[in-house]
């Protein structure tokens, strides 16, 4: 397994450049009417000696004689003195495997919690949203490919530790912190100390994921995320191979493991031309969601927009997308969205007992609710979702 070479003196020469700047997240002004200023920004993590406050040593590995062996996802890199791993935010320093992805996020926004997306969980409420460069999967479509397919030393970084993050969800009046935009998987470790912190303090947590991680951290996740949006990327191993250098059962499991520990979930597929619109293979899919006890989750497919290393292809066909929900619809899942086509009427909330809409949206604003109590107020049929 390949890894991201880099010595121990380059990595302290360039560690030292830590910047201090006055810096500003970014919303969505369509949106929201606050911008995020942060008092501190960094560039690259100080590092002279010891370990700087930007790194905590990872939760998951074990000492082999190949190498410090990361065990927090299928990728199992063994990483030797001075490397990194895949997700190039574990470095074997000194015999120790460090994360240095822990309070430097490169992104810092507030968005509608419908933007992850969520659909059925506290519609109309605010997400504070973090991430930090870095990600164990490298899919050639990945919208966020400039922080996610690089490192926190060569990003420009906040300074935000977990519980600043806490205190920032709650000064913008944000219900829930989502670890999103590349993969949290990659800063784990801090996304973890967030989520305890912010339980206590009554915010709910959302992961938006490709749910590429082994079993043992997944659980210890599942003590404190409220609510996952994860990318089932294709229902074909070959595709997630070539596609996203992954493979599929380890995301299968975590669906599972995330429906057995109670945590609200909902499923994007980005339907990507030639690669995954395959409409057998969607059939596949659905059906073994619906026969695992999905068939309550919502399940949207997103269309895809050239970009990163597949420029090269057109945007996907919307009658792609309106036949992959006629497929979905067949197979029994109730709740079906498609996403990045504004105007769709699959945007909408429909009751899967008399179909009328329940929930009308344009885009991230709810136009209509039509939800009382958990249940459609027309037939009183319950719809499944985490709702005020």
């Amino acid at each position: 397994m390949a890894h991201n070479k880099i010595s121990k003196r380059e990595f302290l020469k360039k560690s030292a450049l830590s910047i201090g700047a006055l810096s500003y997240g970014f919303c969505n002004l369509n949106f929201l009417s606050k911008a995020i200023a942060m008092e501190h920004a960094t560039g690259l993590p100080s590092f002279s000696g010891d370990l700087d406050k930007w790194s905590i040593e990872a939760k998951y590995y074990v000492n082999t004689p190949k190498g410090l062996k990361c065990q927090l996802c299928p990728n199992k890199c063994n990483i030797k003195p001075d490397e990194e791993g895949d997700c190039r935010t574990k470095i074997n320093v000194d015999g120790k495997l460090y994360s240095t992805a822990y309070g430097n996020p490169c992104a810092v926004h507030v968005d509608p919690i419908e933007k992850k997306p969520l659909y059925h969980f506290y519609p109309t409420s605010n997400a504070f949203s973090i991430a930090t460069a870095g990600c164990n999967l490298a899919c050639l479509n990945c919208q966020n490919w400039e922080i996610s397919q690089t490192s926190p030393q060569k990003t420009r970084n906040y300074d935000l530790m977990p519980e600043k993050v806490v205190e920032q969800c709650l000064e913008y009046d944000c219900k829930s912190i989502a670890y999103t935009y590349s993969e949290p998987i990659a800063f784990y470790e801090y996304t973890l100390d967030t989520a305890k912190i912010a339980r206590e303090k009554g915010v709910k947590n959302i992961i938006v994921s490709a749910g590429y991680i082994h079993e043992k951290p997944l659980r210890e996740w599942c003590k404190y995320i409220d609510a996952a949006n994860i990318d089932l990327k294709s229902f074909s191993n070959e595709t997630y191979e070539m596609l996203n250098a992954g493979t599929l059962e380890p995301v299968l499991n975590t669906l599972k493991i995330l429906k057995e520990e109670g945590v609200w979930l909902e499923i994007t597929n980005l339907i990507v031309p030639s690669w995954t619109d395959d409409l057998d293979v969607i059939k596949e899919m659905c059906e073994w969601l619906a026969e695992n006890g999905f068939k309550d989750s919502p399940l949207h497919f997103s269309r895809f927009h050239p970009q990163y290393q597949l420029t090269n292809l057109p945007a996907t066909p919307v009658s792609t997308l309106e036949k992959a929900r006629y497929v979905a619809i067949k197979a029994g899942i109730n709740y079906i969205y498609i996403g990045n086509v504004p105007g769709s009427d699959a945007e909408n909330t429909f009751c899967p007992n008399c179909n009328k809409i329940i929930i009308k949206r344009k885009g991230y604003r709810l136009l209509e609710n039509n939800i009382e109590n958990g249940k459609c107020k027309f037939c009183k049929t319950i719809i499944n979702g985490i709702w005020d």
